[in-house]
């Protein structure tokens, strides 16, 4: 398995932007498809958007136009660049490895998580 660790969470006022990054803890071969995730306090995880490795993505309708995801494969990176945030955009946010990119590795899907980084935005 593969430990991911995720930073750049801070509180914001609302308005205000913060990019989020998460890359392995140790040296990893492969590349992966990845996504973000965020979960609110007596909320249920929900899926924030997914980047694969021709650079097609995916966003939930409620941070389409303000999220970006990107992925540096060169530094093994994601990014969450967040703008326009809200309050509603409070919650802990965590990185996920979807799938093994080929052809250097075995393209099989896992289910890697970081531990998360906390946004707090205030009205």
């Amino acid at each position: 398995a593969v430990q991911l660790e995720e930073s750049g969470g801070g509180s914001v006022q609302a308005g205000e932007s913060l990019r989020l990054s998460c890359a392995p803890a140790r040296y990893s071969f492969c590349n992966y498809d990845m996504s973000w995730y965020r979960q609110s306090p007596g909320k249920e995880r929900e899926f924030v958007a997914s980047i694969d490795g021709d650079a097609n993505t995916i966003y939930a309708d409620s941070v389409k136009g303000r999220f970006a995801i990107s992925q540096d494969n060169k530094k093994n990176t994601l990014y969450l660049h967040m703008t326009n945030l809200r309050p509603d955009d409070t919650a802990m946010y965590y990185c996920k490895a979807d799938r093994e990119r080929t052809p250097h590795c075995s393209g099989s899907k896992v289910d890697y998580w970081g531990h998360g980084t906390q946004v707090t935005v205030s009205s």
